[in-house]
């Protein structure tokens, strides 16, 4: 069963006012227009345009409610595990971190128990799942931290800010923190906990920082992490976030190229229009740039302060026209569609269980076991997974969330 749905885009601030509406063809809103979503998350669910194939139900979610069976398959628990977004950042966004499930559960657990209401601004935990993402990049260019770098490189970043301080005491205690256990883990906790604990000393290294990365910027040098404390000061001056960001790797992506965000993984989108995949849950651990609640000892707790690498998702391509991207969880996988290949080669995509698929442009027929559906730019559908399998005709270019399984 193919089923037509659409939604509105989320208005955050940091949203861009054209870039989704360009890629899908439709009118902008004249506001930010941040994040569409498209999924059965209850924050807002997609709509589905015509209620007569669902019994009346006019959201995913209401529909998943009245026949889950129908929706997701009789063995399937009764619930959509993922939440498919098209997402254009004009702004950064907050640096964050997402818990696994056994600390979702107990959070979510422990807070019930406490009292705290689940809109309250000091929850963490709205619900017991975890969150991990995955982010595709729709143009060149999308601009993320992600992840703690190795403290070398940091260090050399940190030395170069030194250098074109006036005055330079904050940013050598800023050094003198980082190079003062052979443990980067310990290190880096520590580090973290200070900056976000706020107080004159990180005030001054935050103003510091900010001044000499502007000096060096001006006179048209910086390395990436240099010229992301301007940005970043620029977006939310005197923010602890600001220095904190040269502790992480800077990525860009080029138009094709995933990053995978598990557990523990902090990030912040910077700038940029993608195709974010992730587990549907609520559950967001801030660490600066917002002026939003954080919970300092909790994201602590959560955080994996392992130096890594930045965290790429490659694809693997088991048919012409068909690029997939498997993260290490069950909850979702994402498929790049090329019609026009997948047709040519008689690909056929085989689904995981409920499907979403999103066209970015050109036009389709998409084909199950079932029945069919055209598909153009701007259009996406749910598909349940009596389907089996699609087929497409078409010159389109489409995404298709679903398990991974």
């Amino acid at each position: 069963m193919f089923v037509r749905i659409d939604n509105t885009p989320r208005d955050y601030a940091w949203g861009s006012t054209t870039a989704i509406a360009d890629l899908l063809g439709r009118t902008p809103s004249g506001g930010p227009e941040a994040e569409l979503w498209l999924g059965a998350h209850p924050a807002s669910p997609s709509a589905i345009v015509d209620p007569e194939q669902t019994g009346g139900a006019r959201t995913l979610t209401e529909w998943i409610e009245r026949d889950p069976a129908r929706a997701l398959g009789a063995a399937a628990p009764p619930r959509l595990p993922y939440l498919l977004k098209v997402l254009a950042a004009a702004a950064p966004l907050s640096l964050q971190a997402h818990p696994s499930s056994e600390q979702a559960l107990a959070g979510f657990n422990r807070e019930n128990a406490a009292g705290i209401e689940l809109d309250a601004p000091n929850r963490d935990y709205k619900d017991p799942f975890h969150k991990p993402e995955m982010l595709l990049a729709l143009r060149d260019g999308f601009e993320a931290l992600c992840g703690f770098r190795g403290l070398s490189s940091a260090l050399a970043d940190i030395g170069t800010l030194t250098s074109a301080a006036q005055e330079a005491s904050a940013l050598r205690e800023l050094h003198r923190r980082l190079i003062m256990q052979a443990d980067a883990e310990q290190v880096l906790r520590g580090v973290v906990g200070w900056l976000l604990g706020g107080g004159d000393q990180v005030d001054q290294l935050v103003a510091v920082a900010t001044d000499a990365a502007r000096a060096i910027v001006a006179g048209g040098a910086g390395t990436p992490g240099i010229r992301t404390v301007v940005l970043l000061a620029d977006a939310y001056p005197g923010d602890p976030g600001v220095v904190l960001s040269l502790l992480l790797n800077r990525v860009s992506l080029r138009r094709g190229e995933a990053l995978y965000l598990p557990a523990g993984n902090i990030h912040a989108y910077l700038s940029g229009l993608g195709v974010e995949l992730m587990a549907a849950s609520d559950n967001v651990l801030r660490g600066g740039l917002t002026p939003k609640y954080i919970d300092v000892p909790e994201l602590l707790r959560v955080l994996e302060f392992t130096p890594l690498p930045a965290p790429y998702l490659h694809a693997g391509h088991p048919a012409p026209g068909l690029s997939v991207f498997r993260p290490d969880v069950a909850d979702f996988c994402l498929t790049e569609l090329d019609a026009r290949a997948a047709e040519d080669a008689g690909s056929r995509l085989m689904l995981g269980g409920a499907a979403i698929v999103l066209c970015t442009s050109g036009s389709a027929r998409l084909t199950g076991a079932q029945g069919t559906a055209p598909i153009t730019r701007g259009e996406a559908f749910f598909v349940t997974p009596d389907e089996a399998s699609l087929a497409v005709t078409g010159d389109a270019t489409l995404f298709v969330a679903m398990p991974n399984r």
